[in-house]
């Protein structure tokens, strides 16, 4: 077995042993860059110079791990774009919190992924780098925001690779390229610095091709930083935890979340077979959902402020430069009355009281983690679904950002591929703070599912119909 093929837990007991060194690592992951990134689009920025020259602690958690940054986060001495043509040749002189993390935990960094502007949209293009595309179907998207990062994983250009989620933006491109990726609860990790560190609806996370190689990652990512108002105290012990596989009692299983959002009728299925399977594993499975009505109004109302607060700079000195997805965030904030936000806080207030009572009764919930199967690469959003008409470009991630809204912890976890051959995910959520038994349960499932997910060599594919 190639060392691109084994599993990050795999290499980190190699670099261990001494069977091989982080030089060996990145000269493999750059020989597989040349191979096939010109095709896939995922890592458009490397820095395989200042990987070799970075020294990792041989105890830390990843001991010299090789790990990919997404590009909304800034690495000290390396571009870092956000996707926007704003910082088209931006090399920041420090690195952002979640990046000095990783660092500290013996992840060494060697590429950036790529995202749209500002991870607005999901679908990974921008004008700096383009768009990245589908290693299973080139011809398909690989969701965003956290697309290259995804994409990267399942193409063999990384063994872990760092993304973030507001709206599904991990859990998205986890689902359409086949690999697992985790939404923490808020302040897990390190997210700062911000021009909004009061916001938690975005939080930075972890992905990675399985479960396990995910709680290795979780553990360099996990702890506070001084400077981050909501930071969590540190709690190593994830890998652990998902490396000891541990059924649910009682599963609650909802294709909708209560009648949010339509779903492919493909994806459906899919997905709901996948959730009976617990029963299998001794579990009860019922449908069942927490209380996320009004998620679309709060939600749109808080990424608004979120957004305007983010980036009102961008909009006063750049706003030619912006793409209208992200202009339309900002201005819809300026037309916020204070009644708006006021019902907005009182929806997610509700919903994340109603998610807590909702645990005390159940260990699980499980939905579809996208509504829909890898859309065409050249498409900016899900226009529709199953007869449906959206009104704007985020209404088909509700099934993603409902749970946002309540801070939960939630991951997609690959759990079958459609008659084309395209991966769909499983949205996991777990009590609030819940990431131990999540990881759990995860493994769980994915044991029992025993699928064969690579990393693969891009495949060229049919177009969509």
């Amino acid at each position: 077995m190639s060392l691109i093929h084994k599993t990050a837990r795999q290499v980190r007991a190699l670099l261990a042993n001494g069977d091989v060194t982080t030089a060996d690592l990145l000269d493999a992951l750059e020989a597989r860059h040349s191979e096939v990134d010109d095709k896939v689009n995922a890592l458009p920025t490397t820095c395989f110079d200042r990987a070799r020259d970075w020294r990792a602690e041989a105890d830390s958690v990843l001991g010299g791990l090789p790990v990919a940054i997404k590009d909304l986060s800034d690495v000290a001495g390396v571009r870092s774009t956000h996707g926007s043509p704003i910082y088209a040749d931006h090399v920041p002189e420090t690195s952002d919190h979640i990046v000095q993390s990783i660092e500290d935990g013996g992840g060494v960094v060697y590429a950036k992924s790529n995202t749209p502007e500002f991870g607005a949209g999901a679908s990974t293009f921008n004008e700096v780098f383009g768009r990245t595309h589908n290693p299973w179907n080139l011809s398909r998207s690989v969701a965003g925001s956290s697309g290259g990062s995804a994409a990267a994983l399942v193409s063999g250009t990384a063994w872990l690779a760092h993304g973030s989620d507001m709206g599904g933006s991990l859990r998205n491109p986890a689902s359409f390229c086949g690999c697992v990726g985790l939404r923490p609860s808020a302040g897990r990790v390190p997210s700062g610095p911000s021009p909004n560190e009061f916001e938690v609806l975005g939080q930075q996370g972890p992905m990675a091709r399985n479960v396990g190689d995910l709680g290795l990652f979780l553990d360099a990512m996990a702890g506070p930083d001084p400077a981050e108002p909501f930071a969590q105290p540190g709690n190593a012990g994830f890998r652990t935890a998902a490396e000891t596989p541990r059924a649910p009692r009682r599963v609650a299983w909802s294709v909708d979340l209560g009648g949010l959002t339509p779903v492919d009728p493909e994806v459906r299925a899919i997905t709901e077979a996948a959730a009976k399977r617990f029963e299998a594993l001794g579990a009860t499975v019922e449908e069942a959902c927490p209380d996320y009505s009004g998620a679309h109004e709060a939600f749109q109302t808080l990424r608004a402020i979120s957004y305007a607060t983010s980036h009102d700079s961008h909009y006063r000195n750049d706003r030619d430069k912006l793409k209208p997805d992200v202009i339309w965030n900002i201005e819809k904030a300026f037309d916020l009355t204070g009644a708006d936000i006021v019902r907005a806080n009182t929806i997610r207030n509700r919903m994340t009281q109603s998610h807590a009572a909702f645990f005390e009764t159940y260990d699980l919930l499980l939905s579809p983690a996208t509504i829909v199967s890898p859309f065409a690469v050249e498409d900016r959003t899900v226009t529709h679904c199953d007869g449906v008409e959206f009104e704007t470009y985020i209404d088909w991630l509700a099934i993603a950002f409902a749970v946002t809204m309540t801070s939960a912890p939630a991951l997609s976890l690959p759990c079958g591929f459609t008659a084309d051959g395209l991966p769909v995910g499983l949205q996991m959520v777990g009590r609030l703070r819940g990431e131990t038994p999540l990881l759990r349960f995860a493994a769980a499932l994915e044991a029992d599912l025993g699928l064969d997910l690579g990393p693969i060599d891009p495949r060229e594919g049919l177009p969509p119909a």
